[in-house]
């Protein structure tokens, strides 16, 4: 039986890349041959994870705030003037707001989370459709990072959950809407992956019963692993959902 064939390595754009798994996907794809371009708001965050690169020559560091569209368009622009296209997306770039009852967000706070995970993460995703569309040959593909709270919530994060639960319907109508332009667009749910953000799985988290209980985290380069899967596939292929999680933490029956 024949290997599946995969999808020739190109350019990448990877948000969030200046740790935890944008960094891990960034290395994981250039050490497949993609050229990768590096987008987060620390320039010096983003030069650290090209210097881990065994090729770092491979990837080039573009300072970005995603909520802002003007960066977001010159992202863009500086992938396309430095690469000649764009064939990836990973749209990871998130943030969090203080685990707090909901009645007691602050509004700025609800603002902070929204403006990164789906304001940005729109604002990324059209500037991607909008080069995939013109370029020749057409098309490419966008990983959308969902979380595990796209899914289920966890106790006190109601800006995160809402944005993470939006991240899979601009999923799904990237997909339906990219099918014409050969765009394939899918979506990783990610729980537990070991990162500065998940450090405080290990000292206990608040569950849904009120109760605080440490949980398993896994490799982040499991997480890379899934993500350079679904990039390397044909564009007649999509992974349209992917959940990839720490084995023993307690999604499954949560509550």
């Amino acid at each position: 039986m024949s290997d599946t064939p995969s999808f020739p390595p190109g350019v990448a754009v990877v948000t969030g890349a200046g740790s935890g798994i944008g960094r891990a996907a960034a290395l994981a794809l250039a050490d497949r041959g993609w050229s990768v371009v590096l987008a987060g708001r620390r320039a010096d965050a983003l030069a650290q994870t090209r210097d881990l690169a065994s090729d770092p020559a491979r990837l080039h560091v573009q300072a970005t705030d995603v909520s802002d569209r003007d960066q977001v368009e010159a992202l863009f622009d500086g992938t396309v003037v430095r690469f000649g296209r764009v064939d990836l997306l990973f749209n990871n770039a998130g943030t969090g707001a203080p685990p707090v009852p909901l009645e007691d967000l602050s509004l700025e706070d609800w603002r902070r989370v929204v403006d990164v995970n789906l304001t940005g993460a729109f604002l990324c995703l059209q500037a991607a459709f909008r080069r995939m569309k013109a370029q020749d040959p057409q098309g490419g593909r966008i990983i959308n990072n969902g979380s595990i709270s796209a899914q289920v919530p966890r106790p006190r994060s109601v800006a995160y959950t809402a944005t993470k639960h939006a991240m899979t319907g601009l999923t799904r109508q990237a997909s339906l809407d990219g099918r014409a332009y050969n765009i394939a667009c899918g979506q990783i749910d990610i729980g537990n992956a070991a990162t500065e953000m998940t450090a405080r799985m290990s000292r206990g988290v608040l569950q849904a019963d009120g109760s605080v209980a440490r949980e398993p985290t896994m490799d982040v380069g499991a997480v890379a692993e899934a993500v350079a899967y679904m990039a390397g596939l044909p564009l007649g292929a999509n992974v349209q959902f992917m959940t990839v999680m720490a084995t023993a933490m307690p999604f499954i029956g949560r509550g």
